[in-house]
């Protein structure tokens, strides 16, 4: 497959410039991957369509202020975005807007000097004057992605957050936990629906476009991740009961699917075993899906590597036609837009 089998057209009003005033106040558009069946509801409806022992898996990773500008000596602006801390006060970032940038070079901002160590593909090896997460924390600004056409405020730090957020280290937010609330918690807790937690930190390369027209040919930015022993148990027990594992968001179920592919002899039946690392897991129409049984997740940008997992799970043309369904029907896009339940469109391996 091609870049543009994964395109379609939005018109700018249907991309979600701020956050409802409720987090639970979204749409929700339910795709059923067998037939491609679209229907039309809301987020809280989820209490009645998730059945009892089904097992709702979160990304409790939390996003860091990872938008920083600084200046250099010529006094031409350099916009510092994190893409991840490193061992002794440095951190990779990547760096825009500055023109003949080169080792040892540094760059002032309010907090301190950034001295550029070494190039690392298309990244920078940075070394910043104090632990990196503490420092983008008091002097950043949140990392708001580029179709929304506005400045972070301070209702963002909130907002740009789910509320299982606690392990420090994302740069964008897994979106489709943000529709969550306590309420919405509650009723699911009430009807018997069980939760679990996988941490993946989100990268700064989740902005970046796909360049290679092959797909054979893209190479996905590293992110950590860990699947930790209680969330290998409690979906063992789901499944054991009959319930279905549900990913909120694409990010868990990069997780996920990592997880299992880590875990030795990977072909068996076998239970998902723990696992901490990284992973640079592409998932494409043809990915055989062996945790993931449904899918909650925002709608994704033109010819993205997330619009690309959901394509693999539903199928690209019952995806791309609930798209279009979507846009008629007058949904919000992206990161502060509306979501989708998805179902597979045949049965998940397991």
């Amino acid at each position: 497959m091609q870049l543009q089998d994964f395109a379609y057209d939005i018109p700018p009003d249907r991309v979600a410039q701020m956050p409802l005033a409720e987090r639970a106040a979204s749409r929700l558009l339910m795709l059923d991957g067998h037939d491609g069946v679209c229907r039309d509801g809301m987020i809280r409806d989820l209490s009645e369509l998730l059945m009892p022992g089904d097992l709702l898996v979160f990304n409790d990773t939390r996003v860091v202020a990872a938008r920083l500008m600084g200046y250099k000596a010529s006094g031409g602006r350099v916009e510092i975005l994190l893409e991840r801390a490193l061992e002794a006060n440095q951190a990779l970032v990547q760096l825009k807007g500055g023109k003949s940038l080169r080792e040892k070079l540094s760059i002032t901002t309010v907090g301190g000097d950034v001295r550029l160590v070494e190039r690392c593909g298309d990244l920078w090896r940075v070394e910043l004057p104090a632990a990196v997460l503490d420092f983008f924390e008091e002097w950043g600004e949140v990392p708001l992605p580029p179709y929304i056409r506005r400045s972070a405020n301070p209702h963002d730090r909130e907002r740009y957050q789910s509320i299982f957020a606690r392990e420090k280290g994302a740069v964008a937010a897994p979106t489709a936990s943000l529709h969550f609330d306590s309420n919405l918690m509650a009723a699911l807790e009430k009807r018997g629906i069980e939760r679990a937690f996988i941490t993946l930190h989100v990268g700064a390369g989740t902005f970046q476009p796909v360049r290679a027209a092959n797909l054979d040919e893209v190479v996905l930015h590293a992110e950590r991740l860990e699947v930790s022993a209680a969330t290998c148990e409690a979906i063992h027990g789901a499944r054991q009961a009959g319930g279905r594992v549900v990913a909120v968001g694409t990010t868990v179920v990069r997780a996920l699917e990592s997880a299992y592919l880590a875990t030795p002899d990977c072909t068996t039946d076998q239970p998902l075993a723990p696992h901490k690392g990284e992973t640079r897991l592409f998932i494409r129409p043809g990915f055989p899906f062996r945790v993931t049984d449904a899918l909650i997740t925002n709608f994704h940008v033109s010819e993205s590597t997330l619009l690309m997992l959901v394509c693999a799970f539903a199928g690209r043309e019952h995806t791309l036609a609930a798209y279009a369904h979507a846009i008629k029907a007058g949904y919000r896009f992206f990161s502060y837009g509306d979501a989708m339940f998805v179902t597979p469109q045949a049965r998940v391996g397991r």
